[in-house]
């Protein structure tokens, strides 16, 4: 009988397998990657695939919760870096700009999951759910710091902001939102 592998393994062929998986469904859609595609990039053979994720849409549901974490602990640690409560909110749309600018933006990657999958898919509808809840709460925690009754209104521009960014390939979304809501949240 052979002997079973190792938790680092496990953890390292896990992750390997996400980031494989994350990197193919953000660059070309979820539907248009077969799995297949998943295994030759990731390395794994499709049996020990489907040993961590018994199907396609765990695989998704697991890439978008990863993704949630990483890509708000990364706004949090841009904007938490600023001590002034109206300059965190501002930085929000900096730190967007930014993202809006790398190589290989495709927009919001739950919006885009939720395009393809959500009518048909509970599990991804709620992963999308709650990232934009938890978007929603972040944002809504700097607005209110700020102390403007504007949380609503803010969330909107930078969801707004995403999705135009997404659309045209262009960052100036984040510019044009930024403006607004320095505008909504009065001088400092």
């Amino acid at each position: 009988m052979p002997a079973p592998i190792a938790e680092e393994r496990n953890r390292l062929d896990r992750e390997a397998l996400l980031d494989a998986a994350e990197k193919l469904f953000y660059e070309r859609g979820v539907q248009a990657v077969g799995m297949d595609e998943v295994r030759a990039a990731s390395g794994l053979p499709l049996k020990r695939i489907y040993r961590f994720f018994a199907s396609k849409e765990d695989l998704v549901v697991a890439t978008l919760k990863r993704r949630d974490q990483r890509w708000r602990a990364a706004l949090a640690a841009r904007v938490e870096q600023i001590q002034e409560p109206r300059e965190r909110v501002l930085a929000v749309f900096d730190w967007l700009a930014e993202w809006f600018a790398q190589p290989g933006f495709r927009g919001c990657a739950w919006l885009n999951a939720y395009g393809e999958l959500g009518p048909s898919s509970k599990a991804v509808l709620a992963e999308v759910r709650s990232h934009k809840r938890a978007f929603h709460d972040q944002i809504a925690a700097w607005v209110d710091a700020a102390g403007a009754p504007v949380v609503e209104t803010v969330v909107l521009l930078a969801e707004g902001a995403i999705v135009t960014a997404g659309i045209s390939g262009d960052p100036a979304p984040a510019r044009h939102a930024r403006a607004a809501v320095a505008v909504l949240l009065g001088a400092p």
